[in-house]
């Protein structure tokens, strides 16, 4: 892969650590995970042992059964959740020949009128793909506050940068199905609502009304209902 900077282009000292700052940060957008330093590190999900990421299985204990999983050929239960929506991941959990190759797949299924709230994965770029039904799919993009959104019909993919609030929201007749892919094997989850208002310990009630500019009160309410 070329770069716009080239370090054997750079003349003096200060100006070649300049490029190589450059260089490394330009390496840092471009990569997700760490890579892998062999083809495959399938998770030992029986192991104790807390890392940034997961310990290896022995290679000789390997077989196919963990480069795949069924878990997403049906729906988690919809009509448990009170927001409508559901979802079931592919993660190094169910099936551990993901482990250490920065990917990561989800299913997600919206009853009618269903919403998925406004979240933020802070370590992965999402990409969406609407299997059945209409979705509202929308980020903001951090600098400006400008909403992105776009209605979705079946057959239509959709793209989320990494660390974007962003939503979505089912607007047709029928069920949602959509299948979700993530550039991190962990691209982590932050809640809005529940990040600012059932976080342990809580936020302070008075820095949340003036947030949000409302009462005490209202902050209260809000905490009993989320």
């Amino acid at each position: 892969m070329a770069f716009p900077v080239s370090i054997m282009s750079c003349g003096r000292a200060t100006v070649k650590v300049l490029c190589v700052l450059i260089f490394l940060m330009l390496i840092d957008r471009i990569s997700g995970d760490p890579e892998a330093l062999q083809d495959f590190c399938v998770a030992d999900t029986k192991s104790s042992v807390f890392m940034n990421g997961r310990p290896c299985l022995n290679p000789n204990e390997v077989s196919p059964k963990h480069f795949m999983t069924s878990d997403l050929r049906k729906p988690a239960n919809i009509s448990g959740n009170p927001l409508g929506v559901s979802t079931v991941a592919a993660s190094s959990l169910n099936m551990p020949g993901l482990n250490t190759l920065g990917i990561m797949m989800v299913r997600v299924d919206m009853a009618v009128g269903g919403i998925f709230p406004p979240h933020i994965h802070s370590r992965a770029t999402e990409i969406v793909y609407i299997v059945e039904g209409t979705v509202s799919f929308g980020f903001v993009e951090s600098s400006t506050n400008r909403l992105f959104s776009q209605t979705l019909e079946a057959g239509d993919v959709f793209v989320v940068p990494k660390g974007t609030l962003h939503y979505a929201q089912n607007v047709g007749r029928k069920n949602v199905f959509s299948l979700v892919a993530f550039n991190s094997q962990n691209p982590g989850f932050l809640n809005v609502p529940s990040a600012s208002f059932a976080s342990s310990p809580g936020i302070p009630q008075e820095v949340l009304a003036k947030s949000f500019s409302i009462t005490l009160q209202e902050v209260e309410n809000i905490r009993k209902n989320i």
